[in-house]
């Protein structure tokens, strides 16, 4: 994974240094409140219902073990023992406290971690697939890619105060794991003729208006991919609306000019800057390239698995198939049922890092599905992770099932929310495990819509509750009501009791409940 060198420690460094400052100022009441907020959110601190929220990157789901340890130790000390893994690869903290973020930063830069664009309408956390590097199906890593992408966003001056927050998602495998088609850009690593390239996808999204992306350009060679994402960025900076936050994504501005005009005034606006400074050389790619070659694989030999219903069941769910005989990919689920999904304590932090340590070279991965992912394990050693993280709680069974559900945290802390989610979480995991139901849907039992659904149909689920998802699309989508008998009441959801150590000020609160703001916000994720 990449190592940072002198100028990546400088730049973090001088960057928690003057967060430090501009959080002095502020309690100091040199900076007021409406100064202070697009500087913190710019350094992943929201304040949310309850207490401040405070997100960390992860860029493109890569950590080593020492960084999740490090995370552990944060949350452990400085917030509840507990953090949440997001659909973009980065951690939030639910109950830090604003005079303590500055420590924080300072802590994370020991192990080369930041939350720098994590919040914002500026170019968000790059993401990739969880299996970059090892999966079977892999045409090209894109995680070289991914890196240089991820430096070339990082304080970019000219799209530091875009008309809303900017996600770019990169895929090098036959499946898209890294739902490349639903990102503002979406790049498929692809080869034509012995030459390397992207197709170009834009104007992806889900939320209250989904939609799924066009492509602007059939084949890009790899050289202009920084120059080509930058003059769509400046037609979406140009053009984008900035009066409404919900008609602000780029997606809105795709359908708006159609995607013919709009691929059109990106190749104009690309003739300025093509082969220019910003294009790829050979030298710079091997450069970071050399940061993500294989570990020391040895010789592994295929493995007659024990006897064991539970483990075999953990095998077809959790594991995923390696590019090298003898290893697998193995998936460590956050989603036992009754906890949030997503959600890890500091002590898991400690258990996932010491088998990362064990069977996995020391480096693990986040998925945008909310699990951490240990990407190199011999099939000789899945018995005994499996019994280690059984013991840690990260070995629930359900991978991709309708019971790993991806949940947004919801009303229970969310300022934008306008439901809770995770209680509708709750019942749908006790819902279906209760019936059995796991590895398929029983199409006569439940009378799925009396439509005809194939039994092997596999069901996923993806729960939000946030008013940029309007109602009656959320109810179209899907209705709570429906999962509960008549005489099994929807369980109750206490409210997180307010620590009473963090005040919030309503004046800093994030987002606008009661409606649309006239200008686009800063603090929506």
């Amino acid at each position: 994974m990449y190592k940072y060198d002198a100028i990546d420690r400088q730049l973090i460094n001088e960057r928690v240094d003057q967060f430090r400052d501009q959080v002095r100022r502020w309690k100091a009441g040199e900076l007021a409140d409406d100064e202070f907020r697009p500087l913190r959110l710019q350094n992943g601190l929201y304040i949310q219902r309850h207490a401040p929220m405070f997100r960390i990157a992860v860029p493109y789901g890569m950590m080593s073990s020492a960084q999740l340890r490090k995370l552990g130790h944060v949350a452990r000390k400085y917030d509840r023992g507990y953090g949440h893994f997001t659909t973009r690869h980065n951690l939030q903290l639910n109950w830090p406290k604003v005079e303590d973020v500055p420590e924080i930063l300072a802590e994370l830069a020991d192990v080369e971690m930041h939350a720098i664009q994590t919040s914002g309408n500026c170019m968000r956390n790059i993401t990739t697939d969880q299996f970059a590097g090892v999966a079977a199906d892999e045409v090209i890593d894109p995680r070289p890619l991914a890196e240089i992408l991820r430096q070339w966003t990082t304080f970019h001056p000219e799209f530091a105060f875009l008309p809303r927050k900017f996600k770019i998602a990169i895929s090098g495998t036959r499946e898209d794991r890294a739902v490349t088609w639903f990102h503002d850009i979406g790049l498929h690593l692809q080869e034509q003729n012995g030459e390397v390239g992207f197709r170009v996808i834009v104007g992806g999204g889900l939320g209250r208006t989904p939609i799924r992306g066009q492509i602007v350009r059939e084949f890009l060679p790899w050289q202009h991919i920084l120059t080509y994402c930058e003059a769509i960025l400046r037609v979406y900076n140009r053009q984008g609306r900035r009066d409404n936050a919900y008609k602000a994504r780029i997606k809105i501005l795709v359908q708006a000019l159609g995607v013919e005009e709009f691929a059109r005034q990106v190749e104009e606006e690309w003739t300025h800057i093509k082969d220019g400074p910003a294009t790829l050389t050979q030298a710079e790619y091997d450069r970071v390239a050399a940061h993500f070659s294989a570990p020391a694989y040895e010789k592994a030999e295929e493995v007659e698995p024990p006897a064991e219903k539970a483990f075999a069941k953990w095998v077809d769910r959790n594991t995923h198939p390696h590019k090298l005989a003898g290893y697998a990919a193995v998936t460590l689920s956050l989603k036992p049922h009754g906890i949030a999904p997503g959600d890890i304590t500091s002590d898991q932090m400690d258990a996932v890092a010491d088998l990362a340590d064990q069977y996995s070279f020391g480096e693990l991965r986040i998925s945008h599905e909310q699990n951490i992912i240990l990407a190199d394990v011999k099939l000789s050693d899945l018995h005994e992770v499996w019994l280690k993280a059984n013991d840690a709680g990260v070995a629930t069974p359900n991978t991709g099932l309708l019971t790993g559900i991806i949940c947004c945290p919801g009303g229970d802390f969310c300022d934008l929310a306008n439901a809770k989610s995770i209680p509708i979480a709750t019942a749908i995991q006790q819902r279906f495990d209760f019936r059995g139901v796991q590895a398929e849907i029983e199409i006569d039992e439940f009378d799925v819509a009396k439509g005809e659904i194939p039994e092997e149909s596999a069901i996923k689920l993806a729960l939000v509750i946030c008013p940029t998802m309007d109602e009656a699309a959320a109810r179209a989508l899907f209705h709570p009501a429906a999962l509960f008998a008549e005489d099994s009441p929807p369980p109750d959801s206490p409210k997180p009791a307010e620590d009473p150590t963090v005040p919030v000020d309503p004046a800093l609160q994030d987002g606008d409940p009661a409606g649309p703001p006239t200008e686009a916000p800063l603090a929506q994720s």
